[in-house]
């Protein structure tokens, strides 16, 4: 069960306790039932109103109570951005692997990968993309992000999320986000891989409509909220609470679960969106319009119009421009476009980029249709046609100008040396002698 809504104040008791939420405050001297308040603040106290975000949690213990943090090893996951010299190229990734379950067991958390990123946790302004590729659940393990928020899209097996405010069910082609600060714990059913955008010093929010008008794109009422669930489970032999602080990781014990919340109240919250619920807005008479009319969430800069980072995506939809090259346009760009398939065949190379793999078009690197594309698209007869029906791609898009990892590009073996051969067979179309045709 969900509650529908975008940063709505919502309030959510577990059905065996009910009368669990205070009445007309939230830190009353003896909370219902014993519990615990708890305040989760995803924004500073004075931020104005629109843009203050909190809940209120009421738990059975709180959260404060555990064993002291010490490091443990990041894996592949990390905010060195400096481990290999920059590389401008246009980059292509083949599908990541995901290690089989009869070789070696590996839970949400030992999968994660960072492919790219920029900017510092500590500064409160950057980004990081991941990937992550596993193949057993988590077994009283759970996750907590100090850094930033967590937009997960699961590309292959669906995913259980338990978080301290309910569970989500997550599958392919939903996305969820775990907001800053908010323990969690991932169930798989098999082997299972998705990417992660994760942003420091903002939240995700709806982009704004302009003169789209009041509705469109990813309307509010899609989004999902978990409702309260909660377990009274100790656990002698220790519970395992990893911390992801400054780019590192660290672990505590405790010997309870966290996931104890009877109650809770706030706007601060996971979500899951299921994009097919995307009411896709697209070009009606001529041209090409950019792809910011794709835009899902999208996490603000300080400077108007110009995002740390933004979800996009390329949902089937009607093509039906007139006297136009329907593809995406050849494009240098001052932002970065991280991207991933979910699922079909992206329009504008349909060989070699797979569901599970990505490409990154850095900063002013050149990038657009492949040879064939433009052949084909340049000669098609313009009727009404569906594009990109079967297929879900997606692009990570941000105003940083993001380093690959070491792991990105040498150690995880995927990257595709070939990707630029695409374009070689792009020949020359010139006629000196074209003459304009007489109306």
């Amino acid at each position: 069960m969900y509650l529908t809504g975008f940063e709505n104040e919502f309030s959510s008791e577990d059905p065996r306790c009910p009368g669990s939420l205070p009445e007309g405050q939230n830190s009353p001297q003896v909370c219902p039932y014993g519990l615990y308040a708890e305040q989760l603040s995803g924004s500073a106290f004075t931020c104005p109103r629109p843009a203050n975000k909190r809940s209120w949690l009421y738990r059975i213990l709180p959260s404060v109570k555990h064993k002291p943090f010490t490091a443990v090893p990041c894996g592949n996951l990390t905010e060195n951005w400096n481990e290999v010299e920059p590389d401008p190229n246009q980059l292509r990734w083949l599908p990541f692997i995901i290690p089989k379950s009869t070789e070696k067991k590996v839970d949400f958390v030992a999968g994660l990968h960072t492919i790219c990123g920029a900017g510092d946790a500590k500064t409160r302004n950057g980004i990081g993309i991941h990937v992550y590729a596993c193949n057993t659940s988590m077994v009283d393990r759970c996750f907590n992000n100090s850094d930033g928020d967590f937009l997960i899209v699961p590309q292959q097996g669906e995913v259980l999320i338990t978080t301290e405010f309910g569970k989500m069910m997550v599958e392919p082609n939903e996305i969820c986000v775990i907001q800053q600060g908010m323990r969690f714990s991932v169930d798989v059913f098999g082997e299972t891989r998705g990417y992660i955008l994760e942003v420091y010093g903002a939240h995700f929010e709806l982009p704004d409509l302009g003169p789209i008008g009041a509705n469109g794109l990813a309307n509010p009422r899609d989004f999902l909220c978990p409702v309260a669930w909660y377990e009274d489970r100790k656990v002698p032999s220790g519970y395992t609470v990893i911390n992801k602080y400054q780019g590192k990781l660290f672990a505590c014990q405790q010997d309870f679960s966290p996931f104890n919340v009877v109650a809770w109240h706030g706007n601060y919250t996971p979500y899951k969106y299921n994009l097919k619920n995307f009411m896709a807005i697209n070009c009606v008479a001529f041209d090409h319009a950019d792809p910011s009319i794709f835009t899902v969430l999208t996490a603000k800069s300080t400077k108007p119009g110009v995002a740390i980072a933004d979800f996009v995506i390329f949902p089937p939809r009607w093509g039906v421009a007139d006297n136009t090259f329907r593809p995406p346009y050849y494009h240098r760009n001052c932002m970065s476009e991280f991207m991933g398939l979910i699922k079909g065949h992206y329009e504008a190379k349909e060989e070699g980029f797979l569901p599970g793999g990505g490409s990154l078009h850095s900063m002013m690197t050149p990038h657009g249709p492949d040879a064939d594309c433009f052949e084909k698209n340049s000669t098609a007869e313009l009727k009404p046609e569906r594009v990109a029906e079967g297929t879900m791609a997606f692009m990570f898009e941000s105003s940083f100008s993001m380093a690959v990892t070491k792991w990105g590009l040498q150690t995880c073996q995927r990257l595709d040396k070939t990707y630029y051969q695409c374009w070689e067979p792009l020949r020359s179309h010139f006629n000196p002698n074209w003459k304009p045709r007489k109306q």
